[in-house]
């Protein structure tokens, strides 16, 4: 299979989101079959070719990806590397334009075209292995991506123009994959697609993730099951009880409401208003008592007056989100709403971000130190600086609060630990092991 042009060597970064994370985690396990030597985030100089996995979901993503692109040009100048080869959405979405303005590219592929981009550097790819994965995470978690693309309409987003309709892996093949990591010492398996909810009405022709999260919860050696990207719109509440009643199945979800103002959900075309999203969290919340809803939402949105805004402080003082992430409206050539400029100055966005995180930091620091006294099951994800970092089943990997432990004992990484808490902070908790 061989052959004399195939890399010895290639580094790989990773922008955007934990979705490109898995596509480089495949792409990397494709080439790892053919004996290339793999860096990935790390000692570039070592590299051949340079492979830039981009984001192009909005303003700061993309410039991000640009800076990354124009660094790896650079170096390749310098003698660092042979080629510079980028994939990724942001290829996806500008193809021709890079090619344009920066010929020091030497191949530009879409979210789609593995199988080229492994062509273009002499390997004749033909057909995907299960669970061929390097894993770029810690050994004990990992992502799953359950499905591609997403068929929502959303004013504000480019994803389905990028990466196309919503297409949901079958069932077998995610839980063949979720045991194989499993048995390579994932003990923490997170969820994701574009649209988790929407998992299966392509395959089956209704939704279909209770069953998906029922078959994988009895993945034998399984520890936590995390489920990210819940659209608000048709959720299917069947998964409420499976999320309930097995015990391996974090009470945590990860629902992007994006506002809460009806005029404003209308404009963003999602489908669903105020009191129905109301009533959608109090649903949640009385079918799985103590979970924790983590959502994001969107400031500075086109039409956004004081009015709509003081409807977001409200909404956020009144439903004390465990977790909460906030982005600045980013107007996106090719959506909807681009056609309704981009009136709130970045000035007045960052402003509606501060305030809306003032009031959460005080909220998850009532929450945090509510806490205080209880002894929390705690995952080690590393030590640094004579501390360890942990976090509990409602803290997904680099988003959420961290346990910042404090012991004389040798603590294994990605083993659990009862920690009893002892202090809080705004975004963290302390512990200690007796």
């Amino acid at each position: 299979m061989k052959t004399k042009s195939i890399p010895k060597k290639i580094y790989i970064t990773t922008l955007g989101c934990a979705k490109n994370l898995v596509d480089s985690e495949r792409l990397m396990g494709k080439l790892n079959r053919f004996g290339v030597e793999l860096f990935h985030e790390k000692d570039p100089e070592k590299a051949d070719i340079a492979i830039v996995n981009t984001c192009g979901f909005i303003g700061d993503a993309k410039e991000e990806s640009i800076d990354t692109i124009l660094r790896m040009i650079k170096a390749k100048r310098q003698g660092v590397f042979e080629k510079v080869i980028v994939m990724g959405c942001l290829s996806q979405r500008y193809r021709d334009d890079l090619k344009k303005e920066l010929p020091g590219i030497d191949g530009i592929f879409g979210v789609d075209e593995q199988s080229e981009l492994l062509q273009s550097i002499g390997i004749n790819y033909k057909k995907e292995l299960a669970g061929e994965r390097i894993l770029t995470t810690p050994s004990h978690y990992a992502y799953l991506k359950i499905a591609e693309g997403c068929d929502r309409e959303c004013s504000f987003c480019a994803i389905p123009g990028i990466r196309g309709k919503h297409i949901s892996r079958p069932t077998e093949i995610l839980v063949e994959e979720a045991n194989l990591l499993v048995a390579g010492g994932v003990k923490e398996i997170n969820l994701i697609s574009q649209d988790t909810t929407f998992y299966g009405l392509d395959l089956v022709g209704k939704r279909n993730l209770s069953q998906l999260l029922d078959q994988l919860s009895e993945v034998k050696g399984l520890e936590w099951l995390r489920l990210h990207y819940a659209y608000p719109l048709s959720f299917p509440t069947d998964i409420l009880d499976v999320i309930r009643d097995k015990p391996n199945i974090c009470k945590y979800m990860d629902i992007p409401l994006q506002h809460i103002d009806s005029k404003i959900l209308k404009s963003m075309r999602r489908g669903v208003s105020k009191d129905q999203t109301r009533k959608l969290l109090d649903t949640i919340r009385t079918r799985v008592p103590g979970i924790a809803i983590r959502t994001t939402l969107i400031a500075g949105y086109p039409g956004e007056t004081d009015k709509e805004f003081q409807d977001l402080v409200n909404f956020v003082e009144e439903q004390r989100f465990e977790r909460l992430g906030i982005f600045a409206y980013s107007p996106e050539e090719g959506t909807p709403a681009f056609e309704l400029g981009d009136p709130v100055s970045e000035q007045e966005k960052k402003a509606r971000i501060d305030e809306l995180m003032q009031i959460q930091s005080e909220i998850s620091l009532e929450l945090n130190e509510a806490k205080i006294g209880q002894t929390e099951k705690v995952m080690i994800d590393r030590f640094e600086d004579g501390l360890y970092y942990g976090r509990t089943a409602i803290d997904s990997p680099e988003v959420d609060n961290e346990v910042i432990v404090k012991t004389d004992k040798n603590l294994k990484i990605g083993e659990f630990q009862n920690v009893k808490i002892t202090g809080a902070e705004f975004f963290d908790l302390l512990g200690t092991i007796s």
